[in-house]
């Protein structure tokens, strides 16, 4: 039995010993009164000049798309531009064979010299027919008959001069020309076609990219500030797309007359100069409406703010490193900051990291978020 105890004290010694260094460790990241410590970081409550700005999904629409169409029918003989080539007015497009109205022209202008010759001679017959029965050498019926035929011929010589026109008006039609300043778009028609005026499809759509329209809705609730701006000046719009967001400016040139009553929402249209053509028909943008700014704004990371049953809230890191939530009303975002009306004071300490383990009255060790160079 000796022997046996003898064994059994040291391991009771060891054993012990363990208990006691495992304690040791386990309380090792302990402050002396027992309270754990979470590592955070932490930003300052700092004022800052905030732009108001409202974000909005826009359409970019052309200001002027023009179809082109025959106004006359005959064979494609020319097609004198390219798909997506830029056009300026006057530009020519296509030609239709002239062939048939110039004949028209040719026929309609013989018609118009065979009647003047005829009128030319029909007013010397009036003349002397007048001197004549100013002498009683004609009868009266003689005479009103004379007039009577040049009054017929001066109405054939003014419809023969307006046939003129017409055929003249008619042939500038079989070369078609761009009205407006443009790109073109893909051809849907061909040297050889037979073109009808009552052909469903355009020959070719040009669309004006320079300067183009961004259309976008803004909610109800910001048409008062939205008028408000405009009537003091001009309010600018940016507009682009991803990383490029915000990068293309324009001006605010057109809200609608009528609210749409099924979205709550208000059509609105900015226009853009476009000169890189970064904007275009048909794309979908992020637009960003400049209301103008706020100075001294508090602000604090948007990380830091928290939603919670009660609203949002924010910990505050207070001079004994522990941490309080503090409710907080915010109005807008910008470049990651959120803009604080309510609850904080300039200076203070905010939690941006390490949320989640937090609770009020914990105790907190703010960290150094600068990188550790290698």
């Amino acid at each position: 039995m000796r022997s046996r105890w003898k064994i059994i004290g040291p391991l009771v010694l060891a054993a012990c010993l363990a208990v006691e260094v495992s304690c040791k460790g386990a309380g090792a990241g302990k402050p002396k009164g027992g309270t754990p410590v979470t590592p955070v970081l932490a930003a300052k409550v700092e004022p800052k000049t905030v732009p108001l700005e409202l974000s909005e999904v826009g359409n970019v629409e052309p200001i002027s798309s023009v179809e082109v169409r025959s106004q006359v029918g005959g064979i494609l003989s020319a097609i004198s531009i390219r798909e997506g080539q830029d056009v300026k007015p006057g530009d020519l497009l296509f030609t239709i064979d002239p062939s048939f109205y110039q004949s028209q022209l040719r026929q309609a202008q013989g018609n118009l010299s065979r009647d003047q010759a005829q009128l030319a001679y029909a007013q010397t017959q009036a003349q002397r027919n007048e001197e004549l029965f100013k002498k009683d050498l004609i009868a009266r019926e003689q005479f009103d008959q004379t007039a009577a035929q040049l009054d017929a011929l001066r109405g054939t010589v003014a419809a023969d001069q307006a046939a003129v026109q017409n055929a003249t008006l008619t042939l500038a039609y079989c070369y078609l020309k761009s009205p407006i300043t443009g790109r073109t778009g893909s051809l849907n028609a061909h040297v050889g076609d037979l073109i009808n005026v009552t052909d469903v499809n355009p020959m070719l759509t040009i669309v004006q990219l320079k300067p183009i329209y961004v259309n976008f809705a803004a909610a109800e609730r910001e048409l008062p500030e939205i008028k408000k701006r405009m009537a003091e000046g001009t309010v600018k719009v940016l507009a682009g797309v991803g990383e490029k967001a915000g990068t293309e400016e324009g001006l605010l040139t057109f809200v609608d007359n009528a609210i749409d009553e099924r979205t709550g929402a208000i059509r609105m249209k900015a226009t853009f100069d476009n000169n890189d053509e970064q904007l275009w028909p048909g794309q979908f943008v992020t637009v960003i409406i400049r209301l103008g700014e706020r100075k001294d704004a508090l602000t604090v990371p948007a990380a830091a703010v928290q939603t919670g049953q009660n609203g949002k809230y924010v910990y505050v890191v207070k001079p004994d490193r522990t941490v309080e939530s503090r409710p907080v009303s915010t109005s807008i975002e910008y470049q990651g900051l959120a803009v604080i009306d309510d609850g904080l004071k300039p200076g203070e300490q905010v939690v941006t990291d390490g949320l989640l383990q937090l609770f009020p009255g914990a105790k907190v060790e703010i960290k150094d978020a600068t990188p550790a160079r290698p």
